[in-house]
């Protein structure tokens, strides 16, 4: 039998923004069935809420094709901020709330992925042991200050000023990949279509400190817009969270009756694991609606 692709499936979702090396996950994909993967999410708030979801609905189709998904909650870059998507500057949490928002996203991620073939980490396990000598000396001297000012996240936030804590950052989540797939055996990070920078830094730590031939890559997942080109995840009442006391299973049933029509199969393909021949590729009928679940 012919092993499932799962880059193909995919791509026919229309799953993958970039891919620092195709050519070389397809060849790592089609050698080796111990492919390690993870995606990150900080402890900002004690709920995923529905976009959140997107990277994780395809760390969960690795899983389901065999690999070992790794589920990293970032306690120690939470306590930091990341500065993607923003246009200022992040609101510092107390460790207490911190702690409160692990505990409740680590459950969630349990409810998503179940127990096996799948572990969390979390980053404050490494990060938090750093004093600021060893971070100069062993992280720092790889990261080019012009590089960091480049990068889409950084630049964006030069007019109206960035922290140096949230500028270092990205050197964080390099350590983190590094960390991961040194110790861990970890060779492919998912992000959203913002994360790239950070996620291709990571690949250049991870080659400087261990050689250009240590097997690491990178996909990243486009923006979700809606068919009027807004963008996804909102309703009128704000986020859709995946926590019933958040957004009661009613609201959150109607959120996904309540979508455009234009919309159905694309959201067919990203939110359910109906297979191409399930699902029809025609004018979408409120009989589809039915059949769409979470």
């Amino acid at each position: 039998m012919a092993k499932f692709d799962i880059l193909e499936d995919l791509k026919w979702r229309g799953a993958i923004n970039q891919e620092t090396d195709e050519e070389g996950l397809r060849k790592y994909l089609a050698e080796h069935d111990d492919l390690a993967l993870y995606c990150g999410t900080d402890p900002t708030g004690d709920s995923l809420h529905i976009g959140h979801l997107i990277p994780f609905m395809i760390l969960k189709r690795f899983q389901m094709a065999g690999y070992h998904p790794v589920i990293l909650i970032g306690g120690g870059t939470g306590a930091i901020g990341d500065p993607s998507g923003r246009k200022t500057e992040r609101t510092l949490q107390t460790a207490e709330q911190v702690k409160h928002n692990e505990e409740s996203l680590t459950n969630q991620m349990k409810k998503l992925f179940g127990t096996e073939n799948f572990e969390i980490r979390n980053n404050a396990e490494w990060l938090s042991k750093l004093n600021l000598i060893d971070f100069l000396r062993d992280y720092g001297k790889f990261f080019q200050v012009n590089n960091m000012i480049n990068k889409d996240v950084v630049a964006s936030r030069l007019e109206n000023g960035i922290s140096f804590t949230e500028f270092t950052y990205q050197i964080l989540q390099a350590i983190d990949f590094y960390h991961l797939n040194k110790d861990d055996g970890v060779q492919l990070q998912i992000g959203g279509s913002d994360q790239w920078g950070n996620i291709t830094a990571g690949i250049d730590l991870i080659h400087k400190l261990e050689g250009a031939d240590r097997p690491a890559f990178g996909l990243t997942i486009p923006l979700m817009l809606k068919a009027d080109g807004t963008k996804f995840g909102k309703s009128a009442g704000g986020a859709v969270w995946l926590d019933p006391e958040k957004t009661s299973p009613y609201e959150f049933y109607q959120f996904w009756i309540n979508q455009d029509d234009r919309d159905v199969v694309k959201y067919l393909k990203y939110f359910t694991f109906l297979s191409l021949s399930l699902i029809h590729i025609s004018e979408p009928t409120r009989q589809d609606r039915i059949a769409f679940s979470v």
